[in-house]
This record gives C-alpha cells, structure tokens and sequence, in this order.
C-alpha cells in the first residue's frame, strides 16, 4: 500500500500541471477525490524578507503530540507550506525534500524537512503521515487548528486561502499559498528562503555550506 501511495504522489510530481478538471481535492474520511469545480491552485510570490522575521509555530505532529520550533534546536530546518490536495506544486517540493536529502548524505541528519499544511481542516495527521512518507520517512508533517496554523505561517511571511468556485460543495475547494522553502539555523532562526523549482542540487549545496560555516565556529 505504501509503495501505491508513493508512485501515485511520485506520478503527480513529474506530471504537467493539473487543469481545473484534475484539480485534486479532499472529502470527508480522508479520501483523495477528483474535484470537478474547484478552480485551479495559484502560487503566490514570497513577500519580501523583513530584518525581523522571527519564524515560530506551535503545531501538531503525526502522533498527536505538540511541536515547537524549539524542538528542534541543534538542528538545521527547512519548513515548506502546502497542502495534500495540491495537484502539482506540493508533490514537487516534496520530491525536491527527498533529492536534498539524498545529497547531503551524512549530514542530512543535521536538518530536519518539514511540510506545515495550510488545509488544516481535511488534511490530518494521519493523512500528513502518509502523505509525507510517501516521498521520505524523514520529512515532518505537521498541522493544528486553523487559528494556529495562520499564526505560524504569517511568522513565515507565508500568505494562503482558500478559493471556491461559486455553488460548490463545502468541501470542494482548493487553496493558494507561497511556494518555496525556507531554510532555519541551529537556533531556529531564518537564514534563507529558496524559490520554487530552485534545483535541488543548488539548495543541497547551500545548506551544505551553512553547516560548514556552523561547524568552523
């Protein structure tokens, strides 16, 4: 089941961009179904880095137990927000997480990938579970409710919501969100943000030289 569930998000990844018709939306039991109506997903641009941009959430992990970004302090983190519905954008960044880590090798036990949904209402933790493994058993999903959710990602500068088409169903919807990673140091501060589609071999070879920079002091 598990090697179904990844070539199904792999074949998305590597796929053309999904029309409105192949928009892909969730329903209730946590079923992944084809939606008719929901309009296409855009991508917002990332808003520009203020000098006091202090990343912070308070979220839930896949076994339900809470997450700060203290928990991780000592460790590299690269945070990128999407959802499970997302038909094309979401599944390459995750494949994207699973190239980085494969290029760092060794010292991708020094960073932890985490993928914050901004559809807290269908994905849940067991949905983000399995989602996530699908690509690498490494990467992190985390979610909450909604009020918490919006309040860690406007720490990231991260804009998002949610588009129904006139007379859709409740759960018939797709979301808009700022594409991209950012990168955190040890002591979860911002250190960088990395546009959508920026090669992975590229972003591996930055944060590569950020642990060595780290490690020389």
């Amino acid at each position: 089941m598990k090697l179904v569930s990844a070539l199904f998000w792999l074949l998305i990844a590597v796929s053309p961009a999904s029309s409105a018709g192949d928009t892909v939306s969730g329903s209730a039991g946590g079923k992944i179904v084809a939606a008719d109506t929901a309009p296409p997903p855009r991508h917002l641009p990332a808003a520009e880095e203020p000098a006091a941009l202090a990343p912070r959430y308070l979220l839930m992990d896949p076994h339900g137990r809470a997450v700060t970004i203290d928990d991780f302090r000592g460790r590299f983190q690269l945070v990128a927000f999407g959802f499970v519905s997302c038909p094309d954008v979401c599944p390459t960044t995750l494949l994207e997480f699973k190239h980085i880590l494969e290029h760092l090798g060794d010292e991708a036990k020094r960073l932890q990938p985490i993928f914050i949904t901004v559809d807290p209402e269908r994905d849940t933790a067991a949905i983000l579970r399995e989602y996530t493994a699908a690509f690498d058993a490494r990467i992190l999903g985390l979610t909450g409710s909604p009020q918490l959710v919006r309040r860690a990602a406007d720490s990231f500068r991260i804009q998002y919501e949610k588009v129904r088409e006139p007379g859709a169903a409740a759960d018939n919807y797709t979301m808009n969100h700022t594409a991209g990673m950012v990168f955190l140091d040890r002591q979860g501060r911002f250190l960088a943000r990395f546009a959508y589609a920026m090669p992975a071999t590229e972003i591996a070879a930055r944060i590569r030289a950020a642990m060595t920079a780290d490690s020389a002091r």
